[in-house]
């Protein structure tokens, strides 16, 4: 239980500046020390092979690039603090083998959830939360005004939440929890979040109907539901409705009114798709996008910073982050890293993969190719990935008699 709340504890400093990184050390230095003691029989345990092929394809990139980087000593600076997963990954895959233990981690990181959009309500209500005042264009909840990432967030660790209330409550508290997360994220004011819900809520439909018909009328149900949302979202919120106003200048179809409708994204992935086509081979060097932005922006960016030289910070697009950053060569393996994930998932068994449905789930909605994205080998996005990353492998390899779970957790009610 104690390695169970250092792994929680990360999730729960999450939206407290870098204090997050704290949990990771411990649990980084712990994997290090419980790796050399079960060296002899380390690599039987195949959730870390996994999380060892998954971290070297997604490692090794970031390491070849910095070689021939736009910026070197920040390149090679983010590859050094990398390494840091790598262990802490060790550490959860070696803690959390007991197949008990993980109906409680899923409870836990839901109940995590909910008292953050029990923060997000009153922050709707009252305009304050426990981080403060809200931000002027967003809900920003427990993350403060300075750091608007709730709506990402939320949507990415929904599929928590939904799987613990339908385990308990079946369809109904399905519903509930849906709803419940669902006008925080609306009012959060992140497209990209939305999308993400979406697809959680659609897979989840799915999982529970498995049935065209059913998924239809019950994809039917939900629509209906995110468009009453979505209109007293636009009644109670500005900040919402010039959201959405914003996006549908889109429908003009001038390529003005889709950069505006994107947020500027448009000409940030032209820039990118310039980076790429001038360093195909390994890109500008990991986190060296900036650095590297105005050499290949047109003129009069309004991305480009004059005083400091440089521009946007990421592509915003998990596809063009890794290309521009990383090259081919970081696409090739990012690519055989995602296959790998997803033959360990076809080769587990039913008990395993229902450990590893949520952070999997969340892993899925996060790295969707056809959407926006934060920044993967950032130190904040790419901690939050790496913390679900570390809970699938743990999930997959956990309990080699897994009788144990399906005792302790209620089997999923259909909806119909």
């Amino acid at each position: 239980m104690w390695a169970a709340l250092i792994i929680l504890l990360v999730l729960v400093l999450l939206p407290v500046g870098r204090s997050a990184e704290v949990a990771v050390a411990i649990g980084a230095l712990a994997g290090l020390v419980f790796a050399w003691r079960e060296r002899a029989s380390l690599w039987a345990n195949h959730g870390v092979r996994l999380a060892t092929i998954l971290f070297a394809c997604y490692w090794l990139p970031a390491l070849i690039s910095a070689f021939g980087a736009v910026a070197p000593e920040k390149s090679l600076s983010t590859v050094a603090i990398l390494l840091r997963f790598f262990p802490f990954v060790l550490f959860t895959c070696l803690m959390l083998r007991d197949a008990a233990i993980w109906p409680r981690i899923v409870d836990t990181v839901a109940i995590i959830v909910v008292l953050w959009l029990l923060d997000a309500w009153v922050q709707i209500f009252t305009g304050y939360s426990l981080a403060g005042a809200s931000d002027a264009g967003r809900l920003s909840g427990i993350f403060g005004a300075e750091n608007l990432k709730l709506g990402p967030v939320l949507a990415v660790l929904s599929p928590f939440l939904l799987a613990a209330a339908g385990a308990r409550f079946g369809w109904r508290g399905l519903v509930v929890a849906f709803v419940f997360a669902l006008m925080p994220i609306l009012f959060a004011g992140s497209r990209a979040a939305w999308l993400m819900y979406a697809l959680v809520t659609m897979i989840f439909v799915w999982r529970q109907t498995r049935a065209p018909l059913r998924f239809a009328m019950w994809g039917m149900g939900a629509a209906c539901l995110v468009a009453f949302a979505a209109l007293v979202a636009l009644h109670d919120s500005s900040a919402f409705a010039a959201r959405v106003q914003r996006s549908l200048l889109a429908m003009q179809g001038s390529e003005h009114a889709l950069d505006e409708a994107a947020a500027g994204r448009l000409r940030i992935w032209g820039t990118a798709s310039r980076m790429i086509v001038a360093h195909p081979l390994a890109g500008v060097g990991v986190r060296g996008f900036r650095y590297a932005y105005p050499a290949f922006a047109r003129p009069g960016d309004a991305f480009v910073d004059a005083k400091t030289g440089e521009g946007a910070a990421h592509a915003h697009q998990l596809v063009l982050e890794v290309l521009s950053e990383t090259g081919i060569v970081g696409l090739a393996f990012w690519i055989i890293g995602a296959a790998c994930a997803l033959r360990a998932w076809r080769r587990a068994g039913t008990p395993a993969r229902e450990r590893a449905f949520a952070p999997g789930l969340a892993l899925a909605a996060m790295c969707f190719p056809l959407n926006t994205h934060l920044a993967f080998y950032s130190a904040w996005w790419g901690l939050l990935f790496w913390w679900l990353l570390a809970l699938y492998c743990a999930a997959l390899a956990a309990g080699d008699d897994d009788a144990t779970l399906e005792a302790t957790r209620p089997p999923i009610r259909p909806l119909l």
